[in-house]
């Protein structure tokens, strides 16, 4: 038995609609609060790639838990930020109160699998030039 647990996956949209894992990155590009917090970031073409080598791989059993990076808020923010100034994400968030990452995600056993992650900026750019050619983007 093998389990593929990803984080909040985002990237690339196959679907012409909005995912729940997505909607946090248009709302700050499109500067609507989000809630403070960790999260955890994964891109969908690394959890593609996780389930079909553990399908192809004899060996994979057990969970894998698949995430690039955790960061807060402030970190996605900062990196939209870089990537798009004019989309102007949010300066507040809906709590006061900032959190740093108060655990970590092991990368080993994904690595097991062959799985070297797409960076998070990567990933964060992919799925706004997404947003944007599927016109879910009000900017």
């Amino acid at each position: 038995m093998v389990a593929i647990n990803p984080g909040m996956v985002i990237g690339p949209l196959l679907q012409p609609t909005l995912n729940a894992s997505v909607k946090p990155v248009l709302n700050l590009v499109e500067g609507v609060k989000i809630p403070c917090g960790t999260y955890r970031w994964v891109d969908v073409r690394d959890v593609a790639k996780a389930h079909i080598q553990a399908f192809e791989n004899p060996t994979a059993c057990g969970r894998y838990c698949l995430v690039e990076r955790l960061t807060n808020h402030f970190g996605i923010f900062n990196i939209l930020r870089g990537l798009y100034p004019d989309l102007n994400p949010p300066e507040e968030y809906i709590e006061e109160k900032a959190s740093k990452p108060t655990y970590r995600v092991s990368k080993e056993r994904a690595r097991c699998l062959g799985i070297t992650y797409i960076p998070l900026e990567v990933s964060l750019k992919d799925t706004v030039e997404s947003l944007k050619e599927k016109n879910l983007i009000n900017a």
